[in-house]
């Protein structure tokens, strides 16, 4: 595990993305918590009917919808 400053992370990118390949990175920011950085897992990463169809959908180049609150709700559900 590597902590470090948000500064420190935008200078030396390349770095630390090599260094996520085998350990979590922690980049730390004023007055917010953390970011994660670690490499996704194909088990927890893959995904699935709803994401590929937005991902289309974004790639499409229409419009977005937007989304009401019952309708995020089933959305995060199917995840």
């Amino acid at each position: 595990m590597q902590i470090v400053t948000a500064r420190e992370f935008r200078a030396h990118q390349k770095k630390y993305f090599d260094l996520a390949e085998r350990e979590t990175v922690f980049v730390a920011r004023k007055n917010a918590r953390p970011i994660v950085i670690s490499v996704a897992n194909d088990d927890v990463h893959t995904p699935n009917n709803v994401t590929l169809a937005a991902m289309k959908e974004a790639q499409s180049g229409k419009p977005l919808e937007e989304l009401d609150v019952d309708k995020f709700r089933d959305f995060v559900d199917a995840l």
